[in-house]
């Protein structure tokens, strides 16, 4: 009897935990809801965006100001420092607030007010910040209804070579096998423990892709990323004997850029989309692009230093060299039943009396009398029990290439 008394007591406890357990999920999301509700009520439907906010005791503190607002402000301010002779900022006062944090402390959330000359306003809610639900969760949804810019993130440009020409049965065709290698490139560099949360927005004839995370080893990641996409896009083409799977054209660039979320009936959006510098360099690139092509923008990345740690800016010849470095992580990756034996990927060039090459840079100039330097990439992919998979185009075959200018900068280890 008494066992059974005790057995009887251990169940009922483990029911207890069990109900206050479910109690408490059922409470946070209640609380989640209320300030979604909150939030969705300062964003008036996408006329409004929320610069930052600040926890309070009993609710939050928020910086709500009107889509247009920004933009008049930033122009107000940068004609206000164009006036004072004062260019030794990047960024006007505003544009500072937006790609700064979204969280800040009262003081400051109250200094901001007061420069922008907009009033703060208190959003009461039924839990305590920080408590009863995590700060870096009220963060993220505020980010929602929000407006930020980040500095130096890569994105890559998968375009579909002739994709107008194509019926739009094919196009759909095309856009799926596309998508299928972009997923298919995750698992893989999930399978070696190589997280990249990436985001992807259409372009019509194909994607920009770049990854959430805000990170230096996010811009490499991504980097590899590409490889695999095209790997597994090329492996593609040799099994289809239609118009099933695209032939791709490719950019890979670092910049700033904006991000934000779209409306979508009465809601904002559940994932971000990004316009900026990057992406119009890249849509310009990809313009000029030849059929097979992959290229790379003239840009600066932030990479530690080996020996101070410190991190500093680097061209992106020394990106490609310092990715180049990495690539044994992906060692053993299977492609279509193969390992990977090893990837080589390098900028061209011409060959040099030394036997070694430089590395040629382009000059692109576009319609608008625009012009940005970028370079031609090759992957080379090297399988243990298949042939090897080359992508991207050689530099003696850029016969259709059209560029202003050519330049050779540096030497090349690539054979």
């Amino acid at each position: 009897m008494a066992a059974k008394t005790t057995d009887s007591r251990a169940g009922d406890l483990r029911q207890a935990r069990s109900a206050f357990a479910e109690t408490l999920v059922q409470s946070a999301q209640d609380n989640l809801i209320s300030l979604d509700s909150a939030l969705h009520d300062q964003w008036k439907l996408g006329r409004n965006v929320i610069l930052v906010w600040a926890p309070l005791s009993e609710g939050i503190e928020v910086l709500v100001v009107p889509n247009y607002a920004v933009a008049d402000l930033a122009a107000e301010q940068l004609q206000a420092r164009e006036h004072a002779d004062d260019d030794g900022a990047s960024h006007t006062f505003i544009e500072s607030v937006v790609a700064g944090p979204k969280q800040v402390t009262q003081d400051e959330l109250a200094e901001i007010s007061k420069k922008l000359h907009f009033h703060s306003q208190t959003v009461d809610l039924p839990f305590v910040p920080g408590d009863d639900i995590a700060l870096k969760l009220i963060d993220t949804l505020v980010r929602r209804y929000s407006l930020s810019y980040v500095e130096d993130r890569a994105v890559a440009l998968f375009d579909i070579v002739n994709f107008s020409l194509y019926s739009p049965l094919e196009q759909v065709t095309q856009l799926n096998s596309l998508a299928y290698s972009v997923n298919a490139a995750h698992n893989k560099m999930l399978d070696k423990k190589i997280d990249i949360n990436f985001a992807r927005s259409t372009t019509g004839d194909g994607f920009y892709i770049w990854n959430r995370d805000r990170s230096i080893q996010a811009n490499v990641n991504l980097y590899h990323f590409m490889h695999l996409v095209l790997a597994d896009n090329a492996i593609a083409r040799t099994k289809s004997k239609r118009n099933a799977v695209p032939i791709l054209r490719t950019c890979f660039d670092i910049g700033g850029h904006y991000e934000f979320y779209q409306s979508e009936g009465l809601s904002p959006t559940v994932y971000s989309y990004i316009v900026g510098e990057v992406t119009i360099e890249l849509a310009r690139m990809i313009d000029k692009a030849v059929s097979g092509q992959v290229m790379v923008g003239d840009f600066q990345a932030p990479m530690p230093d080996e020996t101070t740690g410190e991190v500093r800016k680097i061209d992106a010849v020394r990106f490609i060299e310092k990715t180049q470095e990495t690539l044994s992580s992906l060692k053993g990756l299977v492609l279509s039943g193969d390992a990977i034996d090893s990837i080589q990927c390098y900028l061209t060039g011409e060959r040099k009396k030394d036997g070694g090459f430089d590395i040629n840079k382009y000059l692109l100039a576009d319609k608008h009398g625009l012009t940005r330097n970028v370079y031609n990439a090759k992957i080379n992919i090297y399988r243990k029990q298949a042939e090897p998979i080359f992508l991207g185009v050689q530099d003696q075959d850029l016969a259709e290439f059209e560029v202003a200018a050519r330049d050779g900068v540096s030497d090349s280890a690539a054979d």
